[in-house]
Formats: C-alpha cells, sequence, structure tokens
C-alpha cells in the first residue's frame, strides 16, 4: 500500500515541532533574574494528564497524508490552536508549582523549545487558513480567536507565576507609559508622511521630469542607518532649540520625540511615494477616456476615477509605512523618544530576558495587527472595484 503526502508543508512544520520539543528546553528555571536559568525539558513535564499533549501532535501528523480539503485544514487549525493552548497552560501550572518551591525571587521563564513550538502552531494554523478561504475578513477574524484561549489563561491567572509576567506586574506603569507613546509616535508619523507623501507623488506623477529627482533624494535618506539619521539629528535640533528657547517649550530639542518624529517620517516618503506613483500609473488609460467622454472635468475624473482604482496600490505603501514604523520606533528610544524600545533597551543593559520580551512582544503584536488591518482593508477595496 502507497503511502501518499498530501500536505508536505504542514509536514515538515510537524517534524521540526517534534524535534524542537524533544531537543530544546522548555522551561528556565532560576533563583532570581540575574543568574542563568536551569533548563526545564518538556520531557520531564509530561506525567500524569501531561501526556494528553502528544495527542493534538499525532493528529497533526496524521492529517499530513489526508486530502488537503477545507474540512481538513479547519481540523488542522483547530488542533495547532488547540497544542498552543496546552503548551501554554502547561507552562503555567509548572510555573506555579516551581513557585511554592522557591522563593519569591524565583523566574520561571519560557524556554527556547516553548517559543519555537508555539511559533510553527502559529505557522500551521495561518499556512491552513490562508488555504482554506480566499476571505481576509474570516482569516483575520480566524487567526485572532486563536488567542481567545490563551487570553483566558491570562485573565485567570494561570500565567501569573512566569517571569515575563512578573516583569509586567511589576513595571505595569511603565509598559502603559511606553504603550501608549509608541502608539503615539506611529499615529504622528502616518499624519505628516501623508500630508507631504500623497502631495509629492502627485507632483511626480504629473511632473516626470522631477520623478527621478525626488526618488533620489528619498533613496539616499532611506540608505542612511536609522541611528545615523537620528544622530544627525541631534545637533541642528539642539541649535535651533538654543536660538529660540520658546522651541524647546514645545518640544522641539535635540533629543526626545522631535528629531525621532522627523526622522521617522524621511524613513516613510519613499514607500509612500511610490505607491501613489504606482498606483496612478496602473490606472487603465481607457477609464480616463471614458470619463473625458462623459464631460468630466480634471478633478472629477481625478476623485472618481483615478483615486478609487489607485487606493490599493496607495494602502499598500502606507501598510508597508505603518509596519515599518512600529519596529523603527524602537530604535528612536535612543535619543530619548520612549516607547517600547526604552524597556527593551533597559532589559539589554541590565541583561534581563524577561524584561527585553516585555517590550519585544507587544511591538511584534502591533505590527502584525497594523499589517492585518490594512490587508483586511485593503482586501475589502479590491472586491468593490
Amino acid at each position: 500500500m502507497r503511502i501518499t503526502i498530501h500536505n508536505r508543508v504542514l509536514l515538515t512544520l510537524v517534524v521540526l515541532l517534534v524535534i524542537a520539543a524533544a531537543t530544546l528546553p522548555f522551561l528556565t528555571y532560576a533563583p532570581n533574574r540575574l543568574v542563568s536559568g536551569q533548563p526545564i525539558p518538556l520531557s520531564q513535564l509530561l506525567n500524569g494528564i501531561n501526556w494528553l499533549l502528544l495527542l493534538p501532535v499525532v493528529l497533526l501528523l496524521l492529517l499530513a497524508f489526508r486530502p488537503v480539503n477545507r474540512r481538513n485544514l479547519i481540523f488542522v487549525m483547530l488542533l495547532s490552536e488547540l497544542l498552543l493552548t496546552l503548551i501554554v497552560a502547561l507552562s503555567g501550572s509548572e510555573a506555579i508549582t516551581l513557585s511554592q518551591q522557591g522563593s519569591a525571587l524565583a523566574r520561571a521563564s519560557f524556554g527556547s523549545g516553548f517559543w519555537l513550538v508555539a511559533a510553527l502552531c502559529l505557522l500551521m494554523a495561518a499556512d491552513a487558513l490562508s488555504r482554506a478561504t480566499p476571505s481576509a475578513l474570516w482569516r483575520l477574524l480566524l487567526n485572532a480567536q486563536m488567542w481567545l484561549p490563551v487570553m483566558m489563561l491570562l485573565l485567570s491567572g494561570q500565567l501569573d507565576q512566569l517571569a515575563l509576567m512578573k516583569e509586567y506586574v511589576n513595571r505595569q506603569e511603565v509598559f502603559d507609559e511606553a504603550l501608549s507613546r509608541h502608539l503615539m509616535l506611529l499615529f504622528s508619523t502616518l499624519l505628516p508622511t501623508i500630508v507631504i507623501g500623497v502631495p509629492l507623488g502627485l507632483l511626480c506623477y504629473r511632473k516626470q521630469k522631477l520623478q527621478a529627482s525626488v526618488f533620489a533624494v528619498l533613496n539616499v535618506i532611506q540608505t542612511v542607518p536609522s541611528v545615523a539619521l537620528f544622530g544627525l539629528l541631534i545637533a541642528p535640533l539642539a541649535g535651533l532649540a538654543k536660538a529660540w528657547p520658546w522651541l524647546a517649550t514645545i518640544g522641539i530639542s535635540g533629543i526626545g520625540v522631535a528629531p525621532a518624529l522627523i526622522a521617522l517620517v524621511l524613513y516613510a516618503l519613499l514607500p509612500l511615494v511610490r505607491s501613489v506613483v504606482a498606483g496612478l500609473q496602473q490606472v487603465p488609460s481607457d477609464v480616463i477616456e471614458t470619463a473625458n467622454g462623459m464631460g468630466m472635468t480634471r478633478m472629477q475624473i481625478f476623485w472618481h476615477a483615478e483615486v478609487p482604482l489607485a487606493l490599493p496600490v496607495m494602502l499598500s505603501g502606507l501598510r508597508v509605512i505603518a509596519v515599518q514604523t512600529v519596529g523603527m520606533a524602537v530604535i528612536a528610544a535612543l535619543i530619548g523618544a520612549g516607547g517600547f524600545g526604552a524597556i527593551i533597551f533597559q532589559g539589554l543593559l541590565s541583561s534581563a530576558l524577561e524584561l527585553v520580551l516585555l517590550g519585544v512582544i507587544p511591538v511584534i503584536a502591533m505590527a502584525v495587527i497594523v499589517d492585518a488591518l490594512f490587508k483586511f482593508l485593503i482586501s475589502i477595496l479590491k472586491v468593490e472595484r
């Protein structure tokens, strides 16, 4: 009897998951945050009812040999979600057990095996959903619901003894301030970028002779390393604040939010200008000719024909900018802009991995959410067309 592998991607991911779970530490345990943790393999935790953790793995492995249809893909998604929930719950319960054995300073942390297994669960679910439905809305909703069991465990207090949650409790005010500052940097970058970039893109589209010069300047800005650009802005802004002290009263100085926003806007201009030009260039000429034949004015053609057809491409550029800004705002913490970068660099300086993760995880989550929302909006516009 010949065995046929119908889902090679799933088989590869399951094999990698088993290898990671068997060879890498699932948790680490340390008497305090300043010393290296003792690795705890998953095999040490599989006792009693915990052996049920292997059931989703076996079923996922069997599904790799089943035909790839919507029903089986939904099963893959549900089993991946179940496995993710089980490993999180197992980590939380083991952290509670370890906390009862050690001191209040003891730390139970996620190991590299946990992170890799969790990432592979998410990859399996994402691959299954991308094949199961073409609807961006359903993919967004189904991906979002995968986190509901984890959020329930979080709200129930099951994960409170994990080192990551202890760091959050100790720095909740700092975390909330970093979140608000990071969101402020994101929206304060997008607004001026749109105000400057969209007219500049229209100008480049209308005036072909200017296009090469504008793109050359924006390309040069894009190639300057972010840290270097932040540093280059410190001296001129500090000079301006010294010459006109009233500028310092409104927050413009060599360090802080002002140089961060200027640098982030400069980096964001190239993707937006390119997307505006590309979006307008892909508008079919016969659409414009038809609009002319209907007696539309130039402005009417622009707003009722060109903009609706070019908008998905423009939003694609804005999506790139938004995700890029979420990541680059981390580096802006080096010049005092705050945000999650401040938590990350504080964790790096103190060699506290959980503190680094307390800043990294929200940044990743924010980037994923922003990317998903833009993709959903773009898919709606394409359907309406």
